[in-house]
């Protein structure tokens, strides 16, 4: 019960899987804007546009999260300057490495839900988006009212992997210094090495608070709002 109380009081561990909530909700917009954007340019028909998707989605996706993090931080920041808060702020550093991994998530993420929607656009029958350039539609809008809305619906549980997935991978913003859950995990392992089990006991369970009901809402979702055929 003293480490339970100390968990939070002394070291807030509330406010630390606030701040990994806050990441995952903000990437997770953010990852699926820059994901559809990518999946639409991966089955454009212009060739261009599909070797940029295409690159982009190999290149980010092999790429550790870990280098994406700390390039956020050491190439955008630190080399090119670029800073992402107010920097007559306060807590500048602090402000400024918590979106810097938002966009680091993000980006990353992207390649992930670009393949999931992309997946979904596969299982929309070739027929349907023939109708639409049939009746005058071009590429876009057939995309827009006939494809896109079906393969979202097709998409929705490998979606909702990405998005566990991304709650999980929110604990590699701590190497740029966000104070989210595995952060204040670790301070407390290094200080009470006593109590190890249970300290990991008590994230390990937040964890799965945060990552099993999405699990749950997207199977339910996916079988809700499956395309009849």
């Amino acid at each position: 019960m003293d480490v339970i109380s100390e968990f939070f009081s002394e070291y807030d561990g509330l406010q630390a899987f606030r701040t990994t909530i806050y990441l995952t909700l903000l990437s997770a917009v953010l990852a699926l804007l820059i994901g559809t954007v990518v999946a639409v340019m991966r089955v454009s028909p212009v060739r261009v546009l599909q070797v940029i998707g295409t690159a982009y989605v190999n290149i980010v996706r092999n790429t550790p999260l870990t280098l994406v993090i700390v390039f956020c931080n050491l190439g955008l920041f630190l080399q090119l300057g670029v800073s992402l808060a107010t920097k007559t702020s306060n807590t500048f550093i602090d402000d400024n490495n918590f979106r810097l991994a938002v966009l680091g998530l993000s980006v990353y993420h992207a390649s992930f839900v670009a393949e999931a929607i992309r997946s979904g656009v596969n299982t929309v029958p070739l027929g349907q988006a023939e109708a639409a350039r049939a009746i005058g539609l071009p590429f876009l809008k057939t995309l827009r009212y006939v494809v896109l809305p079906q393969a979202f619906r097709g998409a929705i549980a490998p979606l909702g992997n990405v998005l566990i997935a991304l709650t999980k991978n929110s604990t590699v913003a701590s190497v740029i210094g966000v104070t989210e859950a595995s952060a204040v995990m670790k301070v407390m392992m290094e200080n009470r090495p006593d109590v190890i089990f249970v300290v990991f006991g008590i994230f390990a369970i937040g964890f799965v608070i945060l990552t099993l009901p999405v699990g749950v809402l997207f199977t339910s979702m996916s079988k809700r709002l499956a395309v009849k055929r």
